[in-house]
């Protein structure tokens, strides 16, 4: 068996023997990019401590790996089509693990984001790579089995971040959750050379560096105010960023129309399935990144579960995901992807629709249910919008279609993210406010504890804290009445510390129940768009690349494109 494969798959007359190995490598490659983020968000709490994080600075640990990952993909994508869609994945998994041994020897919060942001770059490189290998490399028959079993590995990873990041805090600090990612990383590293052939473009065209340039532009703007926007307000920062997104969003189209070969042909969304799919992944993510984002805080702070079970009990979603993987595997070639695509889609409004449930009584029962649902809608639904997405390119653009599949899918997170959890802060804030109104406590400290469900606890703790205090000075006071006096308001210290708890618990369980609904309708309505917009019927056999003719009209540059 050789070391290194050298033969580009384009040149193969038969099926690549070792696909099923090479599919592994690219499931290996997709769960790091995505175990970066969930795992983050239960490393949060100890970065948060050690680095003397503000709310904004946490906020921009976390997204300063959103905004290159999705900015850069699209032309990363084109740029790995034109010359080594391999050398893209190899590049992308150096500038990753490079990103995160920089981020386990961070010592500031400049640091930390400097060195995410640089994971985000990577990612935009690996990310449309494997989709674009994982297509070129598997024959059109069993791309969408293959395409399934990367989609389960991406609702493996959501689940499987906590899982990882809570056993290694067990006994080692914030840093190693970054550091894991080294040795996976070098794995996938040496394995792309031996199991993963060589694969590019058919043609030699100049890439259209204009129209990826404004793709950065506005999706990077648009990202940036979808994160800062929502959490920091409408600033003039947030505003501009509106501004630069809607002026580079039109100026990318119709520079894309006029261009003889575009970076990526914007007719394609006049197509039902293309477009269809790429809003069902949208907003699918928009729900499962936003509902991750507060049901991790909620088993953690209210339910008072470490990192480690934390994990654990977000596992149903990743086994109901293969589950759904599954099913769909089965049902897509035979009732065609609008059924299931909007199957899943109800499926995930129903989640959320049970979330709606949760109140300051409910315990980890409670949310089993949901997390089970929603794992089959997953598996369900993004299947065959990727593989309608991946159908939608010919081969020479197959980098291009990956990474307009992962930029659907990152922007919805964004989006959710940003939406449900704003909507998140601002229903627990009112809440609080209510629950905690005629009790006594000082405004300074409910302006705290309004900051985050862990800021509440918090100031809770701050409140028993004192009371412990105010008890252990009455135990050593030698005047009766002055140590009666300490008990006493010991006591009613222990009594409001209770009571804000309480408080805290129930009106951030509040705030899950009002942001579910809204998630629910959100979900709702996008699944009655894209039923519109979905053809009926199953989906039509895609020409082979081969097949795949671009007629170029002298001046005008128009394209034909393939079509399920």
């Amino acid at each position: 068996m050789r070391l290194v494969i050298n033969e580009p798959v384009e040149r193969t007359d038969r099926p690549y023997a070792r696909r099923w190995w090479a599919l592994l490598v690219l499931c290996l490659s997709l769960l790091i990019i995505v175990m970066a983020n969930t795992a983050l968000t239960v490393a949060a709490p100890d970065m948060t401590r050690d680095l003397g994080l503000s709310g904004a600075d946490l906020q921009w640990v976390i997204d300063g790996y959103t905004v290159p990952y999705a900015a850069l993909m699209l032309l990363l994508g084109a740029i790995g089509d034109k010359y080594s869609r391999r050398g893209a994945l190899v590049l992308g998994l150096v500038v990753f693990g490079g990103g995160a041994v920089f981020g386990s020897l961070a010592d500031s919060a400049a640091t930390v984001i400097a060195a995410r942001a640089v994971m985000g770059v990577g990612a935009a490189l690996i990310m449309p790579a494997t989709l674009s290998l994982l297509a070129a490399t598997f024959p059109r028959a069993e791309r969408a089995k293959a395409i399934t079993l990367w989609t389960a590995t991406a609702g493996l990873a959501i689940a499987a971040g906590p899982v990882v990041a809570g056993a290694l805090l067990k006994n080692h600090g914030w840093a190693s959750t970054f550091l894991i990612n080294v040795p996976i990383a070098a794995v996938a590293l040496v394995a792309a050379f031996a199991l993963v052939p060589p694969s590019r473009a058919g043609h030699h065209e100049r890439i259209d560096y204009v129209g990826g340039l404004l793709s950065v532009l506005w999706i990077g703007s648009l990202v940036y105010m979808i994160i800062e926007g929502p959490h920091f307000g409408w600033t003039a920062k947030a505003v501009t960023a509106a501004a630069v997104a809607g002026a580079g969003l039109l100026a990318f189209v119709l520079w894309e129309l006029r261009h003889p070969r575009p970076i990526l042909d914007v007719r394609r969304f006049t197509a039902r399935r293309f477009a269809g799919s790429n809003l069902a992944v949208a907003l699918f993510f928009l729900a499962v990144f936003g509902a991750f984002y507060y049901l991790t805080q909620h088993l953690q702070f209210v339910l008072g579960y470490d990192a480690l079970a934390t994990g654990l009990r977000m596992l149903p979603l990743a086994g109901a995901v293969f589950a759904g993987s599954a099913l769909t595997g089965y049902l897509t070639p035979r009732v065609g992807m609008r059924w299931t695509v909007t199957a899943g889609m109800v499926g995930g409004t129903a989640a959320l629709a049970l979330l709606t449930q949760v109140d300051g009584s409910s315990s980890y029962g409670d949310f089993v249910a949901p997390l089970v649902i929603l794992g089959l809608a997953i598996g369900l639904a993004l299947s065959p919008c990727t593989d309608a997405i991946m159908g939608a390119f010919p081969e020479s653009e197959l980098g291009v279609g990956g990474a307009v599949n992962d930029t659907s899918l990152e922007l919805g997170g964004s989006l959710g993210i940003a939406i449900l959890g704003s909507l998140l802060s601002t229903s627990y804030s009112h809440h609080l406010s209510d629950a905690t109104a005629g009790t006594g406590l000082p405004a300074s400290a409910l302006s705290t504890a309004q900051d985050s469900v862990g800021a509440g606890y918090a100031v809770a703790q701050g409140i028993g804290d004192k009371a412990r205090h105010l008890a252990a000075q009455a135990a050593q006071a030698t005047d009766p009445q002055q140590a009666a006096q300490l008990k006493a308001q010991a006591g009613q210290l222990a009594q409001g510390a209770g009571r804000m708890r309480d408080a805290v618990g129930s009106s951030f369980a509040d705030a899950v129940a009002h942001t579910s609904l809204v998630g629910a309708v959100i979900l709702g309505l996008g699944t009655l768009a894209v039923a519109l917009l979905l053809p009926r019927g199953t989906a039509r056999a895609v020409q082979p690349a081969e097949e795949v003719k671009e007629l170029v009209e002298s001046g005008a540059g128009v394209k034909s494109t393939t079509r399920r």
